[in-house]
């Protein structure tokens, strides 16, 4: 599979077959991000990757801790800014209902849409999940070289036919995954990765997001 295709068939995977993923696969998809770009070489990231019996571990802690605190424990890194603006407010937005029409849960059905929203803590079924961690002490460079490493985590497992989805939603429960990996005081969980095998029955898998063309966001100058 060259680049090319595995950016375009790539997506955020939400229905994963029950089947995990060999520590060895995934050693080799991580084994090939590793060669992602970062600047100064300073390779700002590290990995929790999960199975069996760690990763239920998450999962079964999530719920508790999301009721216990609603407001989520993002802190001073949330994951959209406050009062997102136009045009990006309204991108996030569309693909809020074209993913929630896929499902079939109109927007009245609050309960259907939590329930729903709820199994983004559950890894999407998925067998085996990453978590990201950075330290605080990063600058705003680093956080954009941990962002090109977990891509070519996604490209790479594409390539390999193993799907992902990034989870940003994770910073919800920053501090609660802190205290379960024992992390040092310096060091903060980004978000996670939900792997797997992708159930191609599942409706939800058929989503593909909109893209703004390229002169949306290109100034081209001395062409």
């Amino acid at each position: 599979m060259d680049v090319t295709t595995a950016l375009k068939t790539r997506i955020s995977t939400r229905a994963f077959k029950p089947d995990p993923l060999p520590e060895s696969l995934i050693r080799e998809i991580l084994d090939t991000a590793r060669w992602s770009p970062s600047g100064g070489n300073v390779q700002p990231w590290k990995v929790i990757a999960l199975a069996g019996a760690a990763r239920q571990a998450i999962v079964d802690l999530a719920k508790p801790a999301l009721m216990a605190n609603p407001a989520g424990e993002e802190g001073e890194r949330p994951i959209y800014p406050e009062a997102l603006w136009e045009p990006h407010r309204s991108y996030r937005y569309k693909v809020g209902e074209d993913l929630y029409g896929k499902l079939g849960i109109p927007r009245e059905d609050k309960g259907g849409r939590l329930t729903w929203l709820l199994k983004n803590y559950e890894f999407f079924g998925a067998p085996n999940a990453l978590f990201f961690v950075i330290d605080k002490r990063m600058g705003h460079g680093q956080w954009a070289h941990l962002g090109m490493f977990m891509q070519s985590i996604a490209l790479a497992a594409q390539e390999r036919g193993v799907a992902t989805c990034m989870q940003e939603c994770w910073a919800r429960l920053r501090d609660t995954l802190h205290a379960h990996f024992a992390l040092p005081e310096h060091e903060l969980v980004y978000c996670g990765m939900a792997l797997g095998y992708a159930d191609p029955e599942a409706e939800v898998n058929t989503l593909r997001t909109d893209r703004a063309e390229v002169d949306a966001f290109t100034t081209f100058k001395g062409f």
